[in-house]
This record gives C-alpha cells, sequence and structure tokens, in this order.
C-alpha cells in the first residue's frame, strides 16, 4: 500500500521566525528572495506487511522561467507512479492519495485505467493530512531544515535529498530518488 503527496521548498526562510535578539528585527539575506525558484517533492510512502517501509520520491523545480510549470505535471506523476511499480516487488500498488485536482483530470483517470493490472487507486476524504503518512515524512523534512540557509536551488536540492535519506528515514527504511 502506497500514500502519496506533496510538498514545496523555496530559497527564502519560513516566515514568523527570529533570528535575532528580542527587541530588534532580523536581517537575513536571501539570495533569490521572492525571484528565486523553489522545489516541489512529490513521494510515495509504501508499506508491505513484514517488509520495511521506502519512500519513493521525485523532485521538480522550479526556476521561474517562462512557460515552466510551477507544480508536477502529469508526467511526472506517472513517471513516479511507473518507477514505483518497478522498485516494489511484486509490482502490485494500492495507492492512497488526496484530491488534488490533477490526480482526478481525465487523463490521470485514463492513465490509471489503463494499468488496472497493477495500479487500483483510492482517494482520502477532504481534509484528511492525519491519515496519510507522507506527511509525517514532510514534517520532519521541514523542521530539519529550519535553521538551514540555501543559497540557490541546486544546493536546496542536495540539502532535501540528504536529509530525505539521512533524517527522516534514518535506517528504518529505503529512499529512492
Amino acid at each position: 500500500m502506497c500514500f502519496e503527496d506533496e510538498t514545496g521548498q523555496g530559497l527564502r526562510p519560513p516566515r514568523g521566525r527570529s533570528w535575532s535578539r528580542r527587541g530588534h528585527r532580523p536581517e537575513v539575506t536571501v539570495n533569490g528572495g521572492d525571484h528565486g525558484g523553489r522545489i516541489s517533492a512529490a513521494g510515495l510512502t509504501c508499506h508491505r506487511p513484514g517488509d520495511r517501509s521506502r519512500l519513493i520520491y521525485r523532485l521538480h523545480h522550479y526556476r521561474r522561467r517562462k512557460g515552466e510549470r510551477v507544480a508536477f505535471t502529469l508526467d511526472e506523476y506517472k513517471s513516479l507512479l511507473q518507477a514505483a511499480h518497478q522498485q516494489l516487488p511484486g509490482g502490485k500498488i494500492v495507492l492512497v492519495w488526496d484530491n488534488l485536482g490533477i490526480h482526478h483530470s481525465k487523463a490521470m483517470r485514463a492513465f490509471i485505467d489503463t494499468h488496472t493490472g497493477w495500479l487500483t487507486v483510492f482517494h482520502l476524504p477532504a481534509y484528511a493530512p492525519d491519515l496519510n503518512p507522507v506527511e509525517s515524512v514532510w514534517s520532519l523534512l521541514k523542521r530539519s531544515m529550519v535553521n538551514f540557509l540555501t543559497t540557490d536551488l541546486d544546493h536546496l536540492t542536495h540539502m532535501i535529498k540528504h536529509r530525505l535519506k539521512v533524517r527522516c528515514l534514518g535506517s528504518s527504511g529505503h529512499v529512492h530518488s
């Protein structure tokens, strides 16, 4: 059984945090600022009785270029599902995901319908993040990155991959990018 969810991280530090003494305005120089890019992550936590859990994920870079998509494309979601199909023993997937618009699109429905031999899909109820274990992975990832400042998207990508491998799963599971 696999649970899917998405998250994103930009170059700007989280708002509402202060890195200076009380009463002094914090000043943090950030490369990119509002004009910097963003990295989105889509991940599957995969669970099978008797086996260790796995995290299979893909990253999407958004560099604010003209015509570039901010979020994952249909083809990127298909690629993630096909990678999971190849990497998981037995190859059959029971997928549980949220109600993101692209998950309900006609094109995605057509993809699912053509792969019923190995893919069965269920949707979570609206506003039910507590039912999705991937949310815990994203929470751990973001908590582990709170006090770090990245210089560019490549540095951020490296940090996300490292944190997912070392901090979020550690020795409790497998990570595949």
